[in-house]
């Protein structure tokens, strides 16, 4: 079988990469990305290319299977860029695939396109997947949840898979996720168990959390085996303030969502940190997921818990750890971090 991996270099692509060329069905990967590693992958031949304007049918001609990756976090400040590298980027890659008759698609969805639901019990695939306005990463995830509807409407003899995650942590990750989401400012060394003293406790902060090897196990499973539709993936346990301050040997203590929120929204505004306060407001609202129909009808079963890879990120964060491509290299935020503080700069209002 021949794969091709779009975000191929970041989070989940390094380690869906990984585990199709540890899988024998596989013969020959194509790994796109914006910027090239500077690294082989086992089976790997990188393809420089942008899925916003570079003509992807070539690239795509002969795949027995697509995994669709590729995704831009930043910048919150400049909603229309991401929305022209997520939304009409992937609806540019599902019109190439069409064309290129590749006859599987499996596609990176995300818990933060369901609607708002309960923390107090889990929901299957069935949960609705409106996103949450607020946030311009849950529009957009939506978004392309209604592009692969058409999809499969159009081409009623593809095989169409949407994997669903939490939130995905390993160690090489922290320098990548720091840098999209707490931003120049976060001294690493400060993420260890006694200097944080307390975790803010906020209503509806209850979140599901997995592997950065495991998500790309699933994806895997969903591209070489017969799976259709949608499936959810996360480890156990829930994670929520007290698990969190138990990593950290920190107190949870209670606080209003309106205050951390307003706090967040102002260092935002400043350029402070990255994250934008739409991603707060969606982590209070995604539900809790059922992962019964992966384990079922995926044969998935998470080997590391939602603590453990947690526990490694929190780790690489204080190490300041990543790995050699473009995303996740801790060298891409400059000596110093000086290439993230003057971005932030020029971008001042």
């Amino acid at each position: 079988m021949r794969v091709v991996v779009t975000g191929a270099t970041g989070n989940i692509g390094t380690s869906t990469l990984a585990a199709l060329a540890a899988d024998p069905r596989v013969t020959a990967i194509t790994g796109i990305a914006r910027r090239l590693p500077h690294r082989d992958a086992p089976k790997t031949t990188w393809e420089r290319a942008d899925i916003t304007d570079t003509d992807l049918v070539p690239l795509l001609r002969g795949a027995d299977v697509l995994i669709h990756l590729a995704w831009l976090f930043q910048p919150t400040h400049r909603p229309p860029v991401t929305w022209d590298a997520n939304a009409v980027g992937s609806a540019r890659v599902f019109e190439a695939a069409a064309r290129a008759d590749v006859p599987a698609l499996v596609y990176s969805s995300s818990v933060g396109a369901y609607s708002p639901g309960p923390k107090d019990r889990a929901v299957d695939e069935s949960w609705p997947t409106h996103g949450w306005p607020g946030a311009a990463y849950s529009r957009e995830k939506a978004y392309v949840e209604r592009l692969l509807d058409a999809h499969q409407a159009r081409h009623p003899d593809r095989r169409v898979v949407r994997i669903r995650p939490g939130f995905i942590f390993e160690r090489q990750t922290a320098a990548q996720q720091r840098r999209l989401f707490a931003g120049p400012l976060l001294p690493g060394r400060l993420v260890r168990p006694g200097l944080i003293p307390l975790v803010p406790d906020l209503p509806g902060m209850r979140l599901q959390a997995l592997h950065s090897a495991d998500a790309g196990e699933a994806f895997a499973l969903a591209a070489l085996g017969d799976a259709r539709g949608a499936f959810n993936i996360a480890a156990d346990p829930v994670l929520d303030a007290t698990e969190l301050a138990g990593l950290l040997d920190a107190r949870p203590v209670r606080l209003p969502a309106r205050g951390v929120r307003a706090a967040l929204a102002a260092a935002w505004a400043l350029r402070l940190v990255p994250a934008s306060p739409g991603l707060l407001d969606l982590a209070l609202r995604v539900p809790i997921m059922d992962t019964a129909r992966a384990r079922d009808e995926l044969g998935w079963t998470p080997r590391h818990t939602s603590r453990e890879a947690i526990a490694e990120f929190l780790d690489g964060l204080r190490a300041g750890a990543g790995r050699d491509t473009p995303p996740l290299s801790p060298d891409t935020s400059g000596p110093a971090r000086a290439h993230e503080i003057s971005t932030a700069l020029r971008r001042r209002p």
